[in-house]
């Protein structure tokens, strides 16, 4: 493990994340935080020349569709549902006055 994490560290990142460590959890915090740091140090070595950027694994595509109206101008039947019309429209009660 060549990343050493402070106290400082550990106790800002308890702060961060609004969490109260314990002496063992800060040790255990400390202990996983170099891990995951040498592990990223181990894949900077990867050899990444040519390899475009993704942001995600599999090919991601919009699937667009024409913007066309199907159902058209069907005022009459859909008023049928209507309790009560007026003007062609759904009459409803008032809500407030």
């Amino acid at each position: 493990m060549s990343n050493v994490i402070s106290d400082e560290t550990i106790e800002y990142v308890g702060i961060l994340a609004k969490l109260e460590l314990g002496e063992q959890e800060k040790e255990q915090a400390k202990k996983d935080m170099a891990s995951m740091l040498d592990y990223i140090d181990k894949l900077n070595e990867l050899d990444t020349e040519g390899v475009e950027p993704m942001s995600h694994v599999f090919p991601v595509n919009n699937v667009f569709r024409e913007d066309v109206v199907t159902n058209g101008d069907d005022r009459d039947n859909i008023l049928k549902n209507a309790p009560e019309e007026k003007n062609r429209m759904f009459n409803v009660p008032k809500t407030f006055d």
